[in-house]
């Protein structure tokens, strides 16, 4: 062999190895990023936000911090003291005065160029010792996990448990559900691996540490992918069973949780969205779905309609395009006239200020519905400069019998407290 061919050989070897390393430690963000730009198709310089807006003066806002630690947030009383306090991964803020204390080792991370190790929290006693736990939902695809309070009493950091014997959570907005009635929250996402619809169930006896898998759908169905967007749960054909829904249709619901039979109606529930939610908008009994952009720009209700063979669809409407990359959303009571409102908000930086609006101010915002009368919805603007990241958390911090909301993105940690009238 001449020593030109070795030298091209060498290069071929070295390309081969290089590539094969590559792979191996960056698959997942490779696949997170062609699956963004395919995302991002549909959003343009000119369809980002560009309207002024103000907001309403209803909410004080407290910065508990400005650095990036988290997209998810939590309200938990960790310390067993009667207050709320909140969390925001791999931390936690102690009330009143929002000290900052660790979970167990973590940092703070550069918004434009990395993510977190945290994308969604919950706040719950998780066995039922009297202490409440924290679950984090890591990376779309990874297992998610839970650490165990230490009761105040034992120096270190908290021990870390898998959920679900390492089921790798799809979907950027699995939903923190109550699905067998028992009054915990469980975790309603796809399954990675077999790509089908699934439940976590938390622990539901005192003692007990294994969250239990179970399938409602078949395996290799739509809304599983590893970064699938949007899914939902809620009564559809109003039957009085909860449906799951997902952007490309729905799945049945029937009184067993757990017989991976559910059947799948194709429907179309519009572009790659956060928390999708199952309510009447227009109050004509029959339930619709809002849903809000998780990459590109809009918010939006899904009207149901029924075909000439009674077949049920969709017909969708924009209600707002006041700001882009809304990544989550949570209905809750603000206003106090006994309807649930729907809260959004922007995800700041959501890949990083790679994509068009990325960067635009970070806005908080809910929409009281007005069955009855048309458009059957108004916007209201909570605050410019907070917005929200992967999950948001409504509940009353400061006593006054009011929800209060709380977030945490790339713009920092932020408690929103409510302070409308009721009277409006």
């Amino acid at each position: 062999m001449n020593v030109k061919t070795d030298q091209n050989s060498r290069w071929v070897l070295g390309g081969v190895l290089l590539l094969c390393w590559m792979t191996n430690a960056y698959s997942q963000d490779k696949t997170l990023f062609n699956v963004r730009q395919q995302q991002a198709t549909n959003t343009s310089s000119t369809n980002r936000a560009t309207k002024s807006v103000t907001p309403s003066g209803d909410f004080r806002k407290t910065e508990l911090t400005r650095d990036f630690i988290s997209e998810g947030v939590a309200v938990a009383d960790l310390n067993n003291d009667g207050k709320p306090d909140i969390v925001a991964g791999y931390y936690w803020f102690e009330a009143p005065n929002w000290t900052r204390h660790e979970l167990a080792p973590s940092r703070a991370f550069d918004p434009r160029k990395e993510y977190s190790n945290s994308f969604l929290n919950l706040g719950m006693d998780v066995n039922q010792d009297g202490w409440d736990d924290v679950v984090v939902v890591d990376f779309p695809g990874k297992p998610g996990f839970w650490f165990e309070n230490p009761k105040n009493n034992q120096p270190g950091e908290w021990k870390k448990h898998i959920l679900a014997d390492s089921v790798g959570i799809a979907n950027e907005s699995p939903g923190f559900i109550d699905i067998d009635g028992d009054g915990r929250p469980d975790i309603l996402c796809g399954d990675t691996k077999k790509k089908q619809i699934v439940w976590l169930k938390s622990p539901s006896k005192p003692g007990e540490t294994e969250w239990k898998r179970f399938a409602l759908s078949k395996e290799n169905v739509p809304g599983t992918e590893i970064f699938s967007h949007g899914i939902g749960y809620g009564d559809v054909n109003k039957d009085g069973f909860n449906d799951v829904v997902v952007r490309e249709g729905w799945y049945e619901g029937t009184a067993d949780k757990a017989s991976g039979n559910w059947v799948f109606h194709p429907a179309n529930l519009g572009e790659p969205c956060s928390h999708m939610q199952v309510l009447d908008v227009n109050g004509d009994g029959k339930n619709d779905v809002v849903s809000a952009s998780a990459h590109a720009l809009g918010v939006w209700w899904h009207e149901q309609i029924t075909d000439e063979q009674g077949k049920i669809d969709f017909k969708t409407h924009l209600m707002s395009n006041t700001t882009a990359q809304t990544h989550a959303s949570i209905m809750a009571d603000l206003n106090g006239d006994g309807r649930a409102d729907y809260i959004t908000g922007k995800r700041y930086l959501a890949h990083n200020g790679h994509d068009p609006g990325d960067s635009d101010a970070p806005i908080l915002m809910w929409f009281e519905f007005t069955p009855g009368r048309e458009p059957y919805y108004k916007e209201h603007i909570i605050d410019t400069d907070s917005g929200a990241g992967l999950n948001i958390v409504v509940r009353d911090m400061n006593g006054d019998k009011k929800p209060d909301i709380v977030i945490a993105n790339k713009n920092g940690v932020f408690l929103l407290e409510n302070k409308i009238s009721k009277s409006r």
